[in-house]
């Protein structure tokens, strides 16, 4: 059974590092921007929504590099033999 070629975490927190920290000053710009007392009325939401938009992302970043592990396992096939080359077809 051939295994298929996997993701490397290395390659994931590096397609997401930009993005996490990004995700932390908008978490942290929520929860400031909270009223003392309400900290958690008035940023949970914003907060909540915050980490399902990272949540979407890291999925889309983990699947596109998996399909590219994927395709960088198969290199492009050669021309075929039998046929002849553009040179040797003429105009």
């Amino acid at each position: 059974m051939d295994s298929q070629p996997q993701l490397s975490p290395d390659t994931l927190r590096d397609r997401l590092q930009a993005r996490f920290e990004q995700l932390c000053q908008e978490v942290a710009a929520a929860v400031n921007q909270a009223p003392a007392g309400q900290i958690i009325t008035a940023s949970e939401e914003q907060v909540r929504d915050l980490f399902a938009d990272f949540r979407h992302a890291a999925y889309q970043a983990a699947v596109q590099a998996r399909l590219d592990a994927a395709q960088a396992a198969f290199p492009p096939s050669a021309a075929p033999r039998d046929r002849p080359t553009a040179a040797e077809q003429g105009p």
